[in-house]
């Protein structure tokens, strides 16, 4: 399961970022955006973030998961679309000459810091 080191990797990505006059304060929210061809299960990454929180900096704190869908473009006519099934071919042209744009996210969009 390397969901495990993600989640590790994250905590530690989100601990170093909290600027040194926030240290006090307590972290809400981690939002992360995750693409569905990013070989990352959410249910792991967030089971493994709760478990591995507790008596740290991010102890209480909550990971948002924001699901990024695979869009792909096509080279021959500039036809995008979001692919819901494991075939990529252009719907309009038919050809097999396409870029994905998005789908491979596996980013910390943000850090939400309690208002004290």
């Amino acid at each position: 399961m390397h969901e495990f080191g993600i989640a590790s990797n994250i905590i530690k990505i989100a601990i170093d970022s909290i600027p040194a006059d926030l240290k006090d304060m307590p972290v809400e929210r981690i939002n992360l955006r995750l693409g569905k061809l990013s070989s990352v299960v959410a249910e792991s990454l967030g089971f493994c973030f709760e478990t591995m929180i507790p008596d740290t900096r991010l102890q209480g704190a909550k990971l948002f998961i924001e699901e990024i869908p695979v869009r792909v473009k096509c080279r021959e006519c500039n036809f995008q679309w979001i692919v819901s099934e494991p075939v990529f071919i252009c719907k309009k042209c038919g050809t097999g000459l396409i870029d994905i744009i998005s789908g491979r996210e596996l980013d910390i969009s943000s850090i939400e810091i309690a208002d004290n």
